[in-house]
């Protein structure tokens, strides 16, 4: 830039008195003083358009002031974004605690489903030695038990699958909550408020949805530069989204000396994907549970109706027992009074125990016999024919004695039977009254 001043201009006589050598050297001194006014106003000039202001202090620190405000609020948002996953981290271990206590609660209705089904096959033993064989109920009730056992061991593989997962969600948050700690160290001064970051995330407000800036101050070559990219909406994404989401939608890359730092990445990445798989595990908890709640449902009510059967068919047997023993008791009855009519028969055939007591009519010397035998030849068979008559009537009495033994006998086993059928319709009757009072699992172990 050209000084604004005017040059002086040296007046030159036609005629000197002077020496020239004398004003050449004064008009050599005019030229080097005017070359160096010309040199100290461009110099000047310069200086205005380059030189540092007096301000240079305060505007450096004010600098540094934007540049340590703009990291804080930056560690603010990676900050959010870290306590949202450590808050969702700590509700999916509060919801998998809920499921492993409904885990636990369904693997005690299971032991105690097995308990109640050693007790009524223990139960079942006290019946009479005749209703002790194997029946379809023992088997109905067998199975059980095996499905019990099955159900029993899936739900305690179950169950150790989700305090490893438990444990990996403790080490999870424990891993966040140690990166929180480290973040939070330069948020000491910040005094905004934590909605505001939201609540401009939701809006997608300028100040926060920020391009891609540089800060450039210092001097003398040594620079110090920063860029900033991304969103707070998108660092305040939520724990469900997934990773290939997050980076598609902005996410800034993590940055070892940035707010946003590859082991806050790591956490947050391990805790979602812990979260992921506690949330499969989750359902695969509640479906583990309706379907042995319906097995469990199906084996309950499957030994009940066999059991209900048997009473049905025992009862069955008792009625047609006590119906064939009221026909033996008939059949006593008739063969006894039988037995008496061929008793008194055999009286009347073999006549008077005294010969004093026999009458005429009925001596084999009688005067008839007496008149009729003065004949040759004249033997009459009635002595023969009494004597067989009352040999048959011996044999009668003895054949329908024994029928009768017979008959009380088996009248005897009826009986024992229809004692034995009650009893056992009793015992499994009593089973399946105590499987259905504690069929709601509202009862303690070892109490019953």
């Amino acid at each position: 830039m050209m000084s604004t001043r005017s040059r002086t201009q040296i007046p030159l006589a036609t005629a000197t008195v002077g020496p020239q050598s004398w004003s050449d050297a004064t008009v050599k001194e005019i030229k080097i003083s005017q070359a160096a006014v010309e040199k100290t106003d461009t110099g000047q000039e310069v200086g205005r358009s380059f030189d540092a202001l007096p301000s240079l202090r305060d505007n450096c620190a004010q600098q540094s002031n934007t540049v340590v405000h703009q990291y804080v609020r930056e560690c603010r948002i990676s900050l959010v974004k870290l306590r949202d996953s450590f808050l969702e981290t700590n509700e999916e271990v509060k919801s998998l605690i809920r499921g492993k206590e409904a885990l636990e609660k369904q693997l005690e209705h299971i032991r105690k489903d097995i308990a109640l089904n050693k007790m009524s096959t223990e139960i079942r033993c006290t019946r009479p030695s005749r209703e002790r064989g194997r029946d379809g109920a023992d088997n109905v009730m067998e199975k059980e038990f095996r499905h019990l056992h099955q159900l029993k061991k899936a739900l305690e593989l179950q169950l150790r699958s989700v305090q490893k997962q438990l444990q990996v969600l403790d080490q999870c948050r424990k891993r966040l909550s140690a990166v929180i700690q480290e973040r939070n160290r330069v948020l000491d001064l910040l005094c905004h408020a934590v909605s505001s970051v939201n609540g401009r995330a939701s809006r997608g407000g300028g100040r926060v949805s920020r391009q891609d800036k540089t800060m450039t101050f210092g001097g003398n070559g040594m620079g110090y530069t920063r860029q900033v990219n991304g969103n707070v909406a998108e660092l305040l994404g939520t724990g469900a989204s997934p990773p290939d989401a997050e980076n598609r939608s902005g996410t800034p890359p993590p940055d070892p000396l940035g707010p946003f730092t590859p082991e806050a990445a790591a956490a947050i990445a391990q805790a979602r994907e812990a979260r992921q798989r506690s949330q499969f595990l989750r359902k695969d908890i509640r479906d583990a549970i309706e379907n042995t709640q319906q097995l469990q449902q199906a084996a309950h009510r499957a030994v009940n109706d066999g059991l209900n059967q048997k009473v049905a068919e025992t009862i069955t047997l008792k009625q047609h027992l006590t119906v064939a023993a009221g026909e033996n008791r008939h059949s006593i009855h008739r063969a006894q009074r039988w037995y008496d009519s061929t008793e008194k028969a055999l009286g009347y055939t073999i006549g008077p125990e005294l010969q004093s007591d026999l009458e005429t009519r009925e001596k084999l010397t009688r005067p008839i016999v007496r008149v009729f035998q003065r004949h040759p030849g004249t033997n009459l068979p009635e002595a023969q024919g009494i004597i067989r008559g009352a040999a048959g009537l011996d044999e009668s009495l003895l054949r329908t004695s024994r029928n009768i033994g017979l008959l009380q006998l088996a009248q005897g086993r009826l009986q024992g039977d229809i004692r034995h059928k009650h009893a056992g319709a009793s015992v499994d009757s009593a089973i399946v009254r105590g499987r259905r009072r504690l069929a709601n699992h509202r009862w303690v172990m070892g109490s019953v």
